[in-house]
């Protein structure tokens, strides 16, 4: 994938420096050039610890292969389970004791966590993981209920999955409503002191055209949430998400983004279909990513993240597979065995 190209005009240095139009040197400004875009603020997520839930799925899988005297499949499983990984919000009615607890822990551990709101009606257009509230005002209510949890704690939310280039698409008919249930999301999540929010945005091989992206975005909130996502539950290299992260920050007037790491270590599998299902769900021979950090080494990117749970089954694309979002050792060890 191209890299992006710089938003900067060319520097004028040197003694034999081409003069700018009109013959002036040295005042891009005053040519009516434009300006070098204003340097980045710090970036919000410096420093921060993310939690790592000892109660994960991964854990508790080598705790049972331990017993059963698979020592070595529990050496690698931990691969998983000794990571920060996401805690997605996917059902109910009333997510406030199941995030308060969860912000309790992770204040005792002195660390923050990410969680994912999922629960947006109409959730993954009707395909493997549909669902979601019943209704807009009770997707309204609910979304509520996660911000009384956080009681103005740091976390990371990660804002609906999918929503809006699902919309984007075409998906459905509603798409003002869609975007009203978004803003009203991101705004209540950020009414949370220290909530850090997150909307998010596809991958690369979704929907080329940023500019168009970036007023989906925008519409649902965008300009108000803390930057976007990019790559949850995929599988696109890192460096292609950073470039088109960084054209789409740019239609973005600067903003963010976090990546979602967790499976890319060998990029997507080829093709459309494998083995008869969607090459994006549950593919074979893929591998860890790169483990959360903050350190990124790029500017815009505010963290890569483990925001897909490694093992989590995508759906039951194939005969045999879990359905969405249910742990699946066997899947879970192929990955950490190849990383």
């Amino acid at each position: 994938m191209a890299g992006c190209e710089s938003d900067e005009p060319p520097s004028v240095t040197g003694t034999g420096a081409p003069a700018l139009p009109g013959g002036v040197g040295g005042n891009a400004q005053q040519e009516g050039l434009p300006s070098p875009p204003p340097p980045l603020p710090p970036n919000p997520l410096a420093g921060k610890k993310f939690y790592v839930d000892p109660a994960n799925p991964a854990t508790q899988q080598a705790a049972r292969w331990i017993a059963e005297s698979r020592a070595t499949d529990a050496q690698q499983i931990r691969k998983i389970g000794d990571r920060a990984v996401a805690h997605w919000l996917t059902a109910g009615t009333n997510a406030t004791r199941e995030v308060d607890a969860l912000m309790t822990r992770a204040a005792a551990a002195g660390q923050v966590p990410v969680l994912v709101a999922y629960n947006i009606p109409g959730r993954d257009c009707g395909s493997y993981s549909a669902g979601g509230a019943a209704s807009p005002a009770a997707y309204k209510a609910w979304i509520r209920t996660v911000a009384a949890g956080l009681k103005g704690r740091p976390a990371v939310v990660v804002v609906e999955p999918d929503a809006v280039p699902h919309t984007v698409d075409g998906c459905g008919d509603l798409a003002d409503e869609r975007y009203a249930l978004l803003r009203d999301a991101v705004t209540t999540l950020k009414s949370s002191p220290n909530a850090l929010v997150y909307l998010d945005a596809g991958h690369p091989a979704w929907v080329a055209d940023v500019g168009r992206l970036a007023g989906a975005l925008r519409r649902a909130g965008g300009d108000a949430a803390d930057g976007f996502s990019l790559n949850v539950s995929n599988f696109i290299p890192t460096a292609d998400n950073l470039a088109y992260g960084d054209r789409l920050s740019s239609a973005m007037g600067g903003k963010r983004f976090v990546v979602d790491t967790s499976r890319n270590g060998a990029g997507p599998a080829p093709g459309a279909e494998v083995n008869g299902g969607p090459s994006w769900c549950n593919p074979p021979g893929r591998k860890l990513g790169q483990p959360p950090t903050v350190d990124t080494g790029h500017p815009r990117a505010a963290a890569l993240l483990w925001i897909k749970r490694p093992g989590e089954s995508d759906g039951a694309c194939r005969s045999g597979e879990p359905g969405a979002g249910a742990w699946w050792p066997e899947y879970a060890l192929d990955l950490a065995r190849r990383s």
